[in-house]
């Protein structure tokens, strides 16, 4: 018979941290977490995990970096990188920068935007009304992706005019699209958008 394994105190953190981002509104995880952050941290470490803590932006994460060319024995790969379309992609930048605008203007720490925000914001992207119409019957799928991501909440639903639902802009948003890297995604649709149009 084989010894019994005692489970750890913070298990559930773990498990919860393999399964997404962690956020400060979710009180008792949130406190388990910076309680076992020693040892959590520590078990990641163990499996070339990271763990990311944001304390001033509430949230927490877990990241396997890249590996090393001089390594002979690389991790497989626990997080599958997720390619974004430009949909989606555009979607991402599109709410990094209300994020930050959010912030310099608001006192508030949670940005909510309706779906009819969303879409204001997004059309000054698309001049023909034929995109603009593909990307209002389409637009369930790049919010989808960025709920299945962590970057989107939905925090209302009216089934009946869509525009009125309303979402919770993650901050963990900072943290996937930083500065540097806005920049480039910008730049990288700017050439789209133009190839788009010239055709």
């Amino acid at each position: 018979m084989e010894p019994t394994i005692s489970r750890a105190f913070f298990a559930h953190v773990i498990i919860k941290l393999l399964q997404g981002p962690v956020y400060a509104d979710e009180k008792l995880v949130w406190r388990d977490l910076q309680s076992w952050q020693t040892a959590i941290r520590d078990y990641f470490a163990k499996i070339g995990i990271v763990l990311l803590i944001n304390e001033v932006d509430g949230f927490a994460r877990i990241m396997q970096p890249e590996a090393e060319e001089h390594d002979e024995n690389p991790l497989p790969r626990l997080m599958r990188k997720q390619t974004m379309n430009y949909e989606t992609t555009l979607l991402s930048v599109i709410l990094r920068e209300m994020l930050e605008e959010f912030d310099i203007k608001s006192e508030g720490t949670k940005l909510f935007l309706t779906q009819k925000d969303i879409k204001e914001r997004i059309e000054l992207f698309y001049k023909e009304q034929t995109n603009k119409s593909k990307l209002w019957k389409d637009l369930s799928r790049p919010l989808n992706s960025l709920q299945n991501i962590g970057i989107l909440k939905l925090t209302r639903e009216d089934p009946v005019n869509k525009d009125n639902s309303q979402y919770e802009v993650k901050r963990i948003l900072k943290s996937l699209v930083n500065n540097e890297k806005l920049e480039q995604i910008k730049n990288k649709l700017g050439a789209y958008v133009n190839t788009i149009q010239q055709q």
